[in-house]
């Protein structure tokens, strides 16, 4: 048996701007880090012919072309695998549609499985190269590649998307004390709010393939606070770097309707009240994971709490992935 895990991820800037529709005309630049909780895939052999596949359906199927989970479907094929005899098993932490970047993360999760079964090594930028192939390129999902990439990589990463498709990966340059105190004072709630990332991305890829001047005015400034992000990291400035999620967040508000709710707004506002220098949904929007830089903990934690909204503890994750059972 052969298990694979792939980190998650929370973005701290420039989301958005790692989508084709604009990085391919203007360049993109993102902030993200992995953390330890994680998508897990297990590939292993089997004494019938049929290729069976569980998630959260069960599929047993003869072909490859067959299979109804897309991206499973595409994996084999782009890999030459024919799937016979092979049993493939997803499980993870969080669900999808949380604002984590679930997709990604099955994707290179499921590609290094099936290369350690081929006995194939690969670097994590060819699986994350990959990954976006069968994600963008062939499903045609407007997604960006950010997920791919830091599924990949781990760490805390900066990442430029280049018009001509190259991915520059550069590790974010922190010292240990800034590398602490961000992991023991950035905070994720959950909303209990899932959503599809495509509705929301759709509009914004929608309107930047058209030159919706808005729209691109605004990612042009979200690259922009990313790219200060990243300073304020470096020199450790955590104060400053919560307030400019704050902007983010409202930057990013801007470019759907569906960004946010009532709900959301009035945690968002009940946190930046008790405890939170900034924060943001975590992810396309619409639901998911509120994330929060806290001043306060305490206080944050116990007013959100008393809102019903749950919290999940993290750790960054400097692995990317990985095979832990071969």
């Amino acid at each position: 048996m052969i298990i694979v895990r792939s980190p998650l991820r929370i973005s701290l800037g420039g989301g958005g701007t790692d989508l084709p529709s604009y990085y391919r005309r203007h360049g993109g630049f993102v902030i993200a880090a992995a953390i330890d909780r994680y998508v897990y895939i297990t590939v292993h052999t089997t004494f019938v012919k049929d290729i069976i596949v569980k998630y959260s359906k069960l599929e047993r199927v003869d072909r490859v072309d067959q299979i109804e989970h897309p991206i499973i479907r595409e994996a084999l094929r782009i890999l030459g695998i024919d799937g016979q005899y092979l049993e493939i098993t997803s499980m993870a932490d969080i669900p999808a549609g949380t604002g984590l970047g679930s997709s990604g993360s099955f994707a290179t999760a499921l590609l290094k499985a099936l290369h350690a079964y081929q006995r194939h090594p690969v670097l994590a930028q060819d699986l994350a190269q990959q990954a976006c192939a069968i994600e963008i390129d062939r499903l045609e999902e407007p997604v960006g590649k950010q997920d791919q990439y830091i599924a990949a990589v781990g760490g805390l990463t900066c990442f430029e998307f280049s018009p001509d498709d190259r991915v520059n990966v550069m590790p974010l340059q922190v010292d240990a004390e800034t590398l602490f105190n961000l992991e023991d004072n950035l905070l994720l709630f959950f909303t209990g709010y899932s959503r599809a990332a495509g509705t929301i991305l759709e509009e914004q890829d929608t309107r930047s393939r058209v030159d919706d001047q808005a729209m691109l005015d605004n990612l042009h400034y979200v690259k922009e606070i990313g790219l200060l992000s990243r300073q304020l990291l470096e020199k450790g400035d955590l104060i400053g770097f919560g307030e400019i999620m704050n902007e983010h967040w409202q930057y990013k508000k801007r470019r759907s309707d569906q960004m946010s709710n009532p709900d959301i707004d009035r945690w968002y506002d009940l946190a930046l009240e008790n405890g939170a220098v900034g924060g943001k949904l975590v992810g396309a929007g619409g639901g998911g994971f509120l994330m929060f830089y806290a001043a306060d903990k305490t206080r944050l934690r116990h007013v959100l709490r008393a809102e019903g909204l749950r919290e999940v503890r993290f750790r960054f994750d400097f692995e990317g992935s990985k095979v832990v059972v071969s």
